[in-house]
Formats: structure tokens, C-alpha cells, sequence
């Protein structure tokens, strides 16, 4: 059992947090939350970078770019558990498992589109080639989706309040959105390792080899 100084300090704090998730507000956490955790996410992944390259700078510009655009995604996560949960009403096990099905066939595919071409346009980059890297991406995107996503929303809809969908998806996906961080970056770093890897001595030996390689009509002349 509590103390009831403990029980005050609850009931005071659900004072202040409870707001936060009745109303517009929750529409407000559910925005921020998204850009908070897909930010968090992405500095998790950059650390990992700075790890297998320490001179590598942190790209401050990069995480604001995610954070703008996991704040994009918390509206329309907001409004599609809203549409969800009034269209298949109840707790049932089938109830459920349509919800999931449904989520993973339409919200899944369309938000890594939204995650793509949201991050190729605040990076300066045009409509269509933020949509050629979600094509590109799209099936390793995809399958890992259906290994992560099915059972986390299995305990979304059947054991948690409508109101707090949106919160938990953005809480328990830090692990994804590092992921969706190497997914969306993993090519700059690829071409930072080639480059450091070419030494000057490999690019002598090249050279130097090229240079021996005479060919006929060299020889003739």
C-alpha cells in the first residue's frame, strides 16, 4: 500500500497530465510526442554512426528534419486510430485482429510513403525522387514492418485505451525509428566508408599498374 503522501503526489500529478490526453490536447501529445521520439530515434542512430566512424559530425539538421516529420505523422495517426476504433467497435479477439490487419495493409504502407518522400523533400529533393527511394526501400521497409508491428498493435487495441493509441506507438517504437533512421540515411554513411577506405597507397598501386599496362599500338609507335 501507498502512503498517503504517495497517493497525494498521484493524484497531483494525474492533475496535471490528464489534460494532456482529453480534448485538442491529445491531438497536441500525440504531434509532439511522434516528432520527440522519431528525433530520439534518429540521435540513437547517429551515435551509432559517430561509434564505427568517431570523426564523424552529428548532423544536428538531419534529427530536426525527422522530428518535423514524425510531427507530420501525429496527426494522421491520431485521426486514423479515431476512424479505426468507431468502425470496428470492441475488444473482441476478431475485432482485433481486423484492426491489426487493416492497420498493417493501409497505415503501415502509407506512412513509410509519407516517412520517405516527407524526408527527401526537407532534405531539397523533389516529389518524384523521394518516391523512387520508397520504391527502392519499400519491401525491406515492409517486412520488417509485419515482424515488428502486428503484435505491438495486438496489445494497442486490446488492452489499452483509445486515447492513449497514438502515445504508445510513438513510446514503444524507439527501437524502429533508430531503424527507420539507418534505412533512410544508410547510404551516406555506405559512401563516407568508401571513401575512407581508399588509401593513398591503393590508389598509387592502381596508378602505377595502369601506367605499366601499355597497349600495342603504344609499342609501335
Amino acid at each position: 500500500m501507498l502512503p498517503r503522501a504517495g497517493k497525494e503526489f498521484l493524484v497531483r500529478i494525474s492533475f496535471y497530465w490528464k489534460p494532456f490526453f482529453q480534448g485538442r490536447y491529445l491531438l497536441v501529445t500525440n504531434t509532439l510526442s511522434g516528432g520527440g521520439m522519431l528525433a530520439l530515434g534518429d540521435s540513437l542512430q547517429q551515435t551509432r554512426e559517430r561509434r564505427g566512424d568517431p570523426d564523424r559530425v552529428r548532423d544536428w539538421r538531419r534529427t530536426g528534419r525527422m522530428f518535423v516529420v514524425g510531427c507530420s505523422m501525429g496527426p494522421v495517426l491520431h485521426y486514423w486510430y479515431n476512424w479505426l476504433d468507431k468502425f470496428y467497435v470492441g475488444r473482441a479477439l476478431n475485432t482485433v485482429g481486423k484492426k491489426v490487419l487493416v492497420d498493417q495493409l493501409i497505415a503501415s504502407p502509407t506512412l513509410g510513403m509519407w516517412y520517405f518522400v516527407g524526408m527527401g523533400v526537407m532534405e531539397g529533393h523533389t516529389l518524384s525522387k523521394g518516391w523512387e527511394e520508397f520504391k527502392d526501400k519499400f519491401w525491406e521497409f515492409y517486412k520488417a514492418d509485419w515482424c515488428v508491428w502486428p503484435a505491438a498493435q495486438m496489445i494497442n487495441f486490446y488492452f489499452l485505451s483509445p486515447k492513449f493509441r497514438v502515445l504508445y506507438v510513438n513510446t514503444v517504437t524507439l527501437g524502429w525509428d533508430t531503424y527507420l533512421s539507418y534505412l533512410k540515411h544508410r547510404d551516406d554513411g555506405l559512401s563516407a566508408e568508401v571513401v575512407s577506405g581508399c588509401s593513398t597507397k591503393d590508389v598509387h598501386q592502381e596508378a602505377t599498374q595502369t601506367a605499366g599496362q601499355t597497349s600495342p599500338l603504344d609499342d609501335n609507335v
